[in-house]
């Protein structure tokens, strides 16, 4: 389970660089938050590319109030990227899109990850061990504790 669980995430890191947008402003100002009101982190050159981890509503810019969480852990205007489409083009931050410990290899796993590793998985609502013997619960989780006792929802899940 633990060789899927990080196939699935080597799979998903070469995908999220693949979903990468150009800048299409001049110099565009990397936020801490989604909002022109937020200290600038960094900034970008027109043409450079950016990757988008994930998107939020802020402060509008030209009508538009999409903001770009970027790999570089700040926000830009969703005006200012060339993704293709007006509107969401990844998850909404914050929504439940992450999986995984906090201590885990693969921090962040978007839906299609999920379901990836859902279907492949499958779902164990008590402790018990997988076909290698490692304690696992839920989807593919592998117990670090005793009865899984770091998991904070009572068994069966």
């Amino acid at each position: 389970m633990k060789f899927l669980t990080l196939a699935a995430c080597a799979l998903l890191s070469t995908m999220s660089l693949a979903a990468s947008y150009p800048i299409t402003g001049n110099t565009v100002n990397c936020r801490s938050g989604p909002g022109t009101s937020y200290g600038v982190k960094k900034s970008y050159k027109k043409g450079q590319s950016v990757s988008i981890s994930c998107q939020t509503s802020g402060t509008s810019v030209n009508g538009n109030s999409i903001w770009d969480k970027t790999s570089d852990g700040c926000y830009v205007a969703d005006h200012y990227v060339k993704t293709g489409r007006n509107g969401y083009v990844t998850s909404k931050c914050g929504g439940g899109s992450s999986g995984g410990s906090s201590d885990s290899h693969c921090k962040k796993v978007n839906t299609a990850g999920i379901n990836l590793i859902a279907q492949w998985e499958g779902f164990v609502a008590s402790p018990k061990p997988d076909p290698i013997g490692l304690p696992t619960v839920g989807y593919g989780h592998l117990c670090k504790q005793k009865n899984c006792a770091e998991v904070k929802y009572k068994f069966p899940l």
